[in-house]
């Protein structure tokens, strides 16, 4: 499982974009710049990565160089997308630069007023651009990444020429793409986020930040823009992380909600908890007494939720218990894979929980539930019937591969 996380330093464009990826990758740059020819990009046009080096860093740069009789910026969306169906691209590279010339018409559409299969790109319909989207969809389609971050994205300041006239920084099709992302203002002026870049970005469903347990950073590499910042590098970094957790051991953020009640009954309680451990989502629900202002006796509450469902379990806890206020927050935990081994005992199939400790050994739980719906009805039965369940299912476990 590979994670890649961007630090744009300098900002992020399709060139740096990729000028990163292939300092990272370098084997990818061959096939990637077939994969460019293979989308039409005319013999003419010539395709390199240069290394470069500024006061303080050596990375690359991606540089696509096109006679001046070549140059045709004015491209129909639709144009786009029919020349790269009927191209020889891979199904998945053909796919992702479409979908990524897609999100840029759907923006551009939304500005100026204009269905997104009607949308005409002027900068971005060059060849320059459809070799960075098409080379940023190899990249993406072959680094084997299964997730991505990056960090706050630097604003910049000023105008920016375009087809319809000055535009400020940044560019409103960069903005409306980039909404919900993080920014700063780094006092530096110009253009920091293209289109292309943000794009890019959205397509891959960027999150502001690592996702939790072990990483091992695996390579790294800088991409840099053509232009040069006083005392700062104008690059890209990109950083790839593999897993570096115990693979016994799964590592995953949950929510928890907490708060207490000293003015609802108990049996009003029990209800209300009845209906919140039964929501989508929701994890654990732990009650214990606790001692609260003026030595009130309190029921405190605390729930486990998965984070995508907190905002329902927070209006539910507000719905089925008297508190008005809650505690929460987004917390990791690391725990022991595990497996259901299905067994059978005197014609009763029951689940056993089986999980691998750190030290090899296994360990097995019979499920409450399968207790209950069993046939045992005494303890002596229910304690023969946890210990032949659990030693079948641990047999079983060990002869399985």
């Amino acid at each position: 499982m590979i994670h890649i996380h961007f630090d744009p330093v300098g900002g992020i464009a399709g060139d740096m974009f990729i000028a990163a990826m292939l300092h990272t990758y370098p084997n990818l740059e061959t096939p990637m710049i077939a994969a460019i020819r293979a989308a039409g990009l005319p013999d003419a046009i010539k395709i390199q990565s240069q290394a470069f080096q500024d006061f303080a860093l050596t990375g690359l740069r991606f540089i696509i160089e096109e006679p001046e009789s070549n140059r045709h910026e004015h491209r129909a969306f639709a144009d786009i997308v029919g020349a790269l169906k009927s191209s020889s691209l891979e199904v998945k590279v053909r796919d992702c630069a479409i979908a990524i010339f897609t999100l840029l018409a759907e923006v551009e559409g939304q500005i100026h007023g204009v269905a997104t299969h009607d949308v005409s790109f002027h900068e971005l319909g060059g060849w320059d651009s459809i070799a960075d989207i098409v080379g940023a969809a190899f990249l993406i389609e072959s680094c084997g990444a299964t997730s991505w971050s990056i960090g706050s994205l630097p604003k910049g300041s000023g105008m920016v020429k375009t087809a319809h006239g000055p535009l400020p920084v940044p560019s409103p099709a960069t903005a409306r793409l980039l909404e919900g992302f993080a920014w700063h203002d780094d006092g530096r002026p110009g253009e920091r986020v293209t289109p292309t870049g943000a794009a890019i970005v959205r397509h891959l469903n960027c999150a502001d930040r690592m996702p939790p347990g072990g990483k091992k950073l695996s390579a790294s590499g800088y991409g840099f823009g053509m232009r040069r910042f006083m005392g700062m590098s104008n690059a890209l970094r990109v950083m790839a992380f593999a897993d570096g957790q115990r693979s016994d051991i799964v590592r995953e953020e949950i929510a928890v909600v907490e708060f207490e009640l000293d003015d609802q009954t108990a049996e009003d309680i029990a209800l209300g908890l009845g209906h919140l451990r039964a929501m989508d989502g929701v994890m654990d629900v732990l009650q214990m007494p606790a001692y609260g202002k003026k030595g009130r006796l309190v029921n405190h509450i605390q729930l486990l939720c998965l984070p995508d469902s907190l905002d329902c379990v927070l209006t539910a806890c507000f719905n089925q218990t008297s508190t008005l206020g809650i505690r929460h927050h987004i917390s990791q935990r690391a725990i022991l894979s595990r497996a259901d081994v299905a067994v059978t005992l005197a014609d009763h199939s029951m689940a056993v929980k089986v999980a691998q400790r750190p030290d090899g050994h296994l360990t097995a739980k019979l499920e409450s539930d399968a207790v209950q719906e069993s046939p045992a009805k005494t303890r002596l039965e229910r304690d023969r019937l946890r210990r032949d369940a659990e030693q079948l299912a641990l047999a079983k476990k060990r002869t399985q591969p």
